[in-house]
């Protein structure tokens, strides 16, 4: 799973590309952070293993997405799909170095607030990137945000994604 910190900003992207898609920046940030939040991902991923296989047509048929939160948890999953089905692919433990090389810059480019439930799991190190690389993961922030949940929606029923 792609970090707190890229969440986040992926998160916060959404909301500045998508005006008026959601009354309340925190309810939809929660909705974000949520499905880390716990110790067997396979549930809030709806996942038959791990958060590395999403099922988001599981989730599609037995959630609706009509609040703030929910939107914000569906923007996870989107994103974590995304991440290591097409970003991503070469899963790998040091995944974890490089989340805590990059959270400082992550933070400061895309104004992160982190929420005071995520604060201790984001660390900062210095060091050498292993697996990610910073301009594919700035289009794959980019590139995340740009599209609605309603069109990620209607690929997800369509067999798209």
């Amino acid at each position: 799973m792609p970090g707190f910190a890229i969440h986040i900003a992926i998160a916060n992207e959404y909301l500045r590309k998508h005006e008026r898609v959601c009354s309340s920046k925190e309810e939809f940030i929660n909705g974000v952070i949520a499905p880390d939040l716990t110790d067997d991902k396979s549930i809030t991923h709806y996942s038959s293993s791990n958060s590395a296989n999403t099922n988001l047509l599981s989730f599609l048929e037995k959630n609706e997405i009509d609040t703030d939160y929910m939107q914000g948890y569906f923007l996870h999953l989107i994103t974590d799909d995304l991440f290591y089905n097409k970003y991503f692919t070469n899963y790998s433990k040091d995944l974890y170095n490089d989340y805590d090389i990059l959270n400082k810059e992550i933070i400061e480019k895309y104004n992160v607030e982190l929420p005071t439930e995520v604060e201790e799991y984001v660390k900062y190190k210095e060091g050498n990137l292993k697996v990610l690389e910073r301009k594919k993961l700035e289009k794959m922030i980019n590139e995340i945000s740009e599209k609605s949940l309603e069109e990620y929606k209607k690929d997800i029923l369509g067999g798209k994604l």
